[in-house]
């Protein structure tokens, strides 16, 4: 590992200004993810900034309205165990309970989670290979290599990597809000629009610039949270990314359903919305697999699997319909 200094930020505004004028700074918070990049030599800060103690920023709060406001530093693990969050959006406890180990849970913090880089082998790989997120412009060694876990939406010749988060797709689900303070104060970001496509600058994986810093994520109060659930498909039972997973949420009226939500992770680069399916469940009894799986399929019409991972399309039509009707016996 490289050399680095480490220091310690008392102030949210003051770790903005120090993030801004030092293009080799990068904050640290439980650093699950960061320590291993830099290990793996896919990152080479020369100064953290240890946020942990900046105030204000750990806290669950639930709003009036039936909302919920999570601090980017709060803990996975406390997350996922809190009350108001397992009453009001299941999928969210779920998607951190199935992220990572225990340990790793009271380690990470939820704005570090969303932030993940990729975990594709070439990217990871200490021997650097080809690999545009690493050295942008260097090829894409998983595009005609070993892809077997790769993109099969939204993929580009740049880059077929996919994100590895598994709240951040719960969080897409739900349409909740990522807020950035910036040196010009907070924006609030649609979860939609944070993290991005490769294109040609695969390097750069969110919207974030030098100088901002998440301090929250907010979900907004909805019929459809209550009535949610988050399905993880991975090679083995411990500990494992996602080979395809799937957050559903929904509103019924008997067995009908009337509101439907879905994202997909282990698919693309960033949390992939099935819109084309969520209008085409309206309606649509939850006792007619016929009918919900034809539903199922119109978004997957744009699908481009890879030369490894062609299975990851049925898949993800079964695991889509499996969590759709957990989500719906929920209701």
């Amino acid at each position: 590992m490289h050399p680095f200094s480490i220091s310690v930020a008392d102030d949210p505004g003051r770790a903005v200004a120090a993030h801004a004028q030092d293009d080799h700074l990068s904050y640290i918070a439980g650093g699950t993810d960061l320590l291993g990049l830099m290990k793996d030599g896919a990152a080479f800060p020369a100064h953290l900034l240890d946020i942990n103690d900046l105030p204000g920023l750990a806290g669950v709060d639930a709003t009036p309205d039936g909302g919920l406001r999570i601090g980017a530093l709060a803990r996975m693990s406390d997350v996922a165990t809190n009350a108001e969050v397992r009453e009001r959006f299941p999928v969210i406890a779920e998607g951190l309970l199935f992220a990572a180990s225990g340990q790793l849970r009271n380690m990470a913090s939820i704005g570090g989670n969303i932030m993940q880089r990729t975990r594709c082998s070439y990217f990871r790989d200490g021997d650097d290979p080809a690999c545009n997120k690493r050295r942008p412009g260097s090829g894409c060694s998983a595009l005609d290599g070993l892809n077997r876990n790769h993109a099969i939406f939204g993929w580009s010749d740049a880059c077929v990597a996919t994100h590895p988060s598994d709240v951040a797709v719960a969080l897409a689900a739900l349409e909740a809000d990522v807020v950035v303070l910036g040196r010009a104060g907070e924006r609030s970001v649609p979860i939609a629009d944070f993290h991005r496509l490769p294109g040609g600058t695969p390097e750069r994986d969110t919207v974030l610039g030098r100088g901002e810093l998440i301090v929250a994520v907010e979900v907004r109060a909805q019929a459809e949270g209550r009535a949610s659930h988050y399905l993880k498909v991975r090679d083995r039972q411990s500990y494992e990314f996602a080979l395809v997973s799937v957050a559903a949420a929904v509103e019924t009226e008997g067995r009908r359903l009337r509101s439907v939500r879905l994202a997909m992770g282990g698919v693309a680069h960033k949390p992939w919305r099935l819109t084309a399916a969520e209008t085409a469940l309206r309606g649509a009894d939850l006792d007619d697999i016929g009918v919900l799986e034809a539903a199922i399929a119109t978004s997957f019409t744009d699908a481009r699997p890879l030369a490894h991972n062609a299975f990851k399309a049925d898949l993800s039509r079964r695991a889509v319909l499996r969590a759709l009707q957990t989500a719906g016996a929920r209701a």
